[in-house]
This record gives structure tokens, sequence and C-alpha cells, in this order.
């Protein structure tokens, strides 16, 4: 008891037992605890990183035989270059071939092609005017129309400007056509057809790649199906196993792609393959 001093409170009697060795002791065990905003602190301290350095590249695009300075990221995409590309060169980037050593894939990074500042990279693809080129009617062709228009509705097979790629006949590799059938699209290219100019034409559902081919003898054109705006078609008088039909790749009639001697069982599942309502079958 020398140690320990007891006292009597005069009031209420208890002793008083005073160790302060002892309360020393316990508060030095006493974790020491960190505030929520510490916590957060650390935790935000920890996450933070210094912020990544986007490292350019200057190179020189080549699209019919012109010459485009370009800068763009070095860790970016091969399809997010082809994007950029789009307002420079007005190609839609899923008609653009990106050329460098070779053929160049989406996924790839300029960075693992092995761009570097100077190089020229080649780009091939076709605009939409191109496309329409091969099918944009004449000034005839419009005055023809506006007449028969004045004059009343014809059919597409009676009309003029349609007139002189019909008279030449259904062409000798045309694909059979059956009147009053519906197929679904076939696995391979739809042939034997022609165009306005009177040029063979094939045409081929990537239905995987949202994408239809135009396919002719000089090339062919890649046309995502949402660029299409409507599909017109119509029974040819005299051979109504094939149609007369128009894909419609802009804001106008006058922006219509003709097509001769479809055969007509495929109608229905073309329209509904562009306007998004094929099904499988």
């Amino acid at each position: 008891m020398d140690s320990v001093a007891v006292e009597m409170d005069e009031k209420q009697q208890t002793p008083v037992v005073e160790n302060n060795s002892q309360n020393t002791s316990e508060n030095d065990k006493q974790p020491e605890t960190k505030t929520e905003d510490q916590e957060n602190g650390d935790k935000k301290a920890e996450e933070e990183s210094p912020p990544k350095v986007v490292e350019n590249v200057d190179f020189k695009v080549i699209f019919t035989k012109k010459k485009y300075d370009v800068t763009f990221p070095l860790d970016n995409s091969v399809s997010e270059l082809k994007f950029h590309l789009r307002d420079i060169i007005g190609v839609p980037p899923l008609m653009q071939k990106v050329m460098f050593k070779g053929l160049a894939k989406d996924g790839q990074t300029l960075r693992e092609l092995g761009v570097t500042s100077g190089a020229k990279i080649m780009v091939v693809g076709s605009k939409l005017d191109d496309v329409l080129a091969v099918s944009t009617p004449t000034l005839q062709d419009l005055q023809d129309e506006a007449s028969e228009a004045n004059g009343g509705k014809e059919p597409f097979s009676k009309q003029k400007m349609h007139r002189k790629v019909l008279d030449k006949g259904v062409p000798e590799d045309a694909m059979p056509g059956i009147r009053d059938a519906k197929e679904p699209l076939p696995p391979f290219p739809i042939s034997g057809m022609l165009n306005k100019s009177g040029g063979k034409v094939r045409l081929t559902f990537k239905l995987e790649l949202d994408q239809v081919w135009i396919g002719t003898k000089e090339r062919t054109d890649k046309l995502p199906m949402s660029s299409i705006k409507g599909v017109v078609s119509e029974a040819i008088h005299d051979h109504e196993e094939y149609h007369i039909m128009a894909l419609q790749l802009g804001p106008t009639e006058a922006s219509r792609y003709w097509v001769y001697w479809v055969p007509a069982q495929y109608i229905d599942s073309i329209k509904d393959a562009i306007l998004g309502k094929w099904q499988y079958f």
C-alpha cells in the first residue's frame, strides 16, 4: 500500500485510488484513429497517377494522288484514324482501306504499324459521289422524267430513261428470276444485273458487317446499310420475274443507284436487309 494513496471522500465516504503509472500505460496502448477525411485523402492519393501524355505523330496521307498533312495520336487505332480522315478526304470510314506496309487492320495502333514522323500512308476508297456517278441521270433523262410525270406516272420499265437499258434484253448471265416468290438472300453475290450505264453489276450482302457491296468491272464499293436512305422497285413489263430496283444513297431521288434485271424472288429480302427488317431463315 506504499505506492498507492488511499483517501476517503468526506461526503461519499468512498476510497479514491490513484495509480498514475497504470493510467499512463493504458493510454499508451490506445490505437490512433484517422478521420474519414484523412482516409479518403490517403485513398485518393493512392489512386491518383500522373496524367497520360498523348504522343502525336506527323505524317502524310495520300488519297487520289493528293497529299494531306495529318497529325494524329500514335497510340490511337486505324479505325479511329478512318473517322478522323472522313472529314478530310470525304470518304466514309467503312469505305476506306488504309495501306502502310500492306493493308492495315482496324484494331492496330499507329505505333504497332511502325508509323513514324514523315511517313506516308495511302488510303483507298470511293466517295458516295463516285458511286453515284455511274447511275446519275443526265439532263435529258431528267427532262424525260419530268415530261412523263406531267403526263401521268408511267411504270419504270416504260420510262424512256430506263428503256435505254431494258431494250438490250435480259442479260445472258442473269440469274433465274421467279415471279410472285420470296426467297432469303443467297450466300453468294446476286449477279448478272446491269447498272444505269449498262455495265455489269453484282450485289453482295455482308450482313455481319451491315454492308452491301456494289461490284462492277472497275471496282467494288462497300456501302454501309445505314447510308442507303430507301429502296424502290417495280416489276419489268413483260418480264415480271425481274425488277428494276433503285438504292437511294442521298436525300433526293437524283441520288438513286439504278439496278436492272434483279431476280424478283430476292426483292423483299433485299429491302428487309437494307431497311433493318431482315430475319434469319
